[in-house]
Parts: structure tokens; sequence; C-alpha cells
């Protein structure tokens, strides 16, 4: 297992919106990172894009549960995201799983994370969320 995967995870899940300075020294200046949702360059942006989710969110919290390096200095993390929101799913905490493709030097240079959209945030809209469960339903 990877030394660099285990201290980038532990010090990854320790990030709250107090602790957004601690990103200078998970990622380089010219990170680029993507979701299913966003695509950011560099850190002011990357910077950017947590402070608005830990503002949005209450208990946010990263449970790693696989490493896997598959290269020098590249590798996976698989993870189980938990977090509540007041105008998703009734304030209730939301689980999602995905995983994080990371390639670093030193820190991280190439962030890519992969995970259900749906599941994080359009099943846990009011109108949304029963169309794609009654979807579900049918497609099942």
């Amino acid at each position: 297992m990877s030394a660099f995967l285990q201290r980038f995870a532990q010090s990854f899940s320790t990030l709250d919106a107090n602790r957004l300075g601690a990103l200078e020294e998970l990622y380089t200046p010219d990170v680029q990172f993507r979701d299913p949702l966003h695509s950011l360059n560099g850190l002011p942006a990357l910077r950017q894009y947590f402070g608005q989710m830990y503002a949005g969110v209450q208990d946010l919290h990263y449970e790693f549960e696989g490493f896997d390096e598959t290269g020098p200095d590249q590798g996976y993390l698989r993870w189980t995201l938990r977090f509540r929101h007041p105008r998703l799913a009734g304030g209730e905490v939301i689980q999602l799983e995905g995983c994080s493709y990371l390639r670093w030097q030193e820190r991280v240079y190439l962030h890519h994370d992969y995970f259900d959209a749906g599941a994080l945030l359009y099943e846990h809209l009011p109108l949304m969320g029963r169309l794609i469960a009654w979807l579900k339903r049918r497609l099942a």
C-alpha cells in the first residue's frame, strides 16, 4: 500500500472550512481537478470550490476504504462521503461512494473524482428525486 496515498488520505480527511490552507500542502499550484460536475485548474479555483462545498454542507466526512498504487506516482483511493445538506434529503445524512485517481510528484497535480452525480445530488431533490426513484423502479 502506498505511503503517499495513506498520508494524502489522512490529511485530506482533516480538511474543513477552517483548514483550507492545508490544500497547499496536498496540491501543486497548477493542480487539475475534475469530477462529474466540475473541471478546475489551479489551486485558487480548487480552494474556492472546497470553500463553497464546506460552507453549504454539515457534518461532511470522508472515510477512505482502499488504496491502490497503479504505477510510479499514481493511484486510486476508494472512499465514502457522508454529509448533510439542509435542502437535500430532508437534512438527513447522504452517503456517496466514489474513488479518486491521483497523480503526484511531491504533491498531487492531477485529481479526478469518480462518483454517481445522481446519488450525490439529483436523487435528493424533492421533485427530481421522486422522478429518479420512479425511473429506477421502472427500469429494474
